[in-house]
């Protein structure tokens, strides 16, 4: 057995930071949101709910939870305007839902800021009207910072329900966030756009480095890293990864990585 060990070296992480802001349409194309101050999230709901039976508690449950925010920034792009409430000369109209991403970073005592970072995917959000003041220019020249209150709605993401994705580069495949960045962010030949959430959940299954597929009559096929694979003899094989885990006689847990 191995004691816990803290603090040690390499352990220490933290995050920090916002950029990469995108702002996407209604068309799914993304422009930058440049100026892009802070992203304050404030999740809503998930409040417990107690049951009573004879005057005891007999259930406790937790209602479902939403993603919700603050945007803060000193700008905005001007696609936002039809999302802010603003037509081409009036205020106060319709507010219309978006998607949105950001990147936070992530640290340890190692390698700093470069050590990684996260990446948010906001789908189906909508602004809230908030407060803004406007000032006389003085010798002194302070910049307005605008903010936005957004919520969201649920949707179908892989099986589960929700609205705020989160990519961990320090965990995911490199080819699997070059893949899904060029998506968000576009490249030299394709435009930026906001993929569904079943199109990422796809790139992380093909991106998979040991896959095991069931076939449904009782075969399945592996496919993976010479290393991951070791052929016995001709006709028999080896995973050494902790994708096929022995249970007993001929039964076996498989999974994919």
């Amino acid at each position: 057995m191995t004691r816990i060990l803290w603090d040690a070296l390499g352990s220490r992480r933290f995050s920090t930071g916002v950029d990469r802001g995108v702002l996407y349409l209604q068309n799914g194309s993304g422009v930058p949101w440049n100026g892009l101050v802070s992203v304050n999230e404030a999740p809503s709901g998930a409040d417990v709910v107690d049951n009573y039976y004879d005057g005891q508690k007999f259930f406790s449950r937790r209602q479902p939870e939403e993603y919700a925010a603050t945007i803060e920034a000193f700008t905005h792009p001007v696609e936002f305007d039809e999302f802010d409430g603003r037509g081409r000369y009036v205020t106060d109209q319709r507010r219309k839902t978006f998607g949105f991403s950001y990147r936070t970073l992530l640290g340890n005592d190692i390698e700093g800021t470069s050590f990684g970072y996260l990446i948010h995917i906001v789908y189906d959000a909508i602004a809230s009207p908030s407060a803004r003041s406007h000032k006389t220019v003085s010798s002194s020249t302070d910049l307005n910072l605008f903010s936005w209150g957004i919520t969201t709605s649920h949707r179908e993401l892989g099986g589960r329900s929700g609205s705020h994705l989160i990519i961990d580069s320090t965990i995911a495949h490199p080819w699997v966030i070059q893949a899904i960045e060029d998506l968000l962010y576009g490249s030299a030949s394709t435009a930026p756009r906001l993929p569904d959430p079943q199109e990422i959940l796809d790139l992380f299954e093909e991106g998979v480095i040991l896959k095991i597929i069931d076939h449904g009559d009782g075969t399945w096929t592996a496919d993976g890293p010479d290393d991951a694979i070791v052929m016995l003899d001709s006709t028999t094989f080896q995973i050494t990864w902790p994708s096929a885990v022995y249970l007993y006689s001929d039964t076996y847990r498989i999974s994919s990585l």
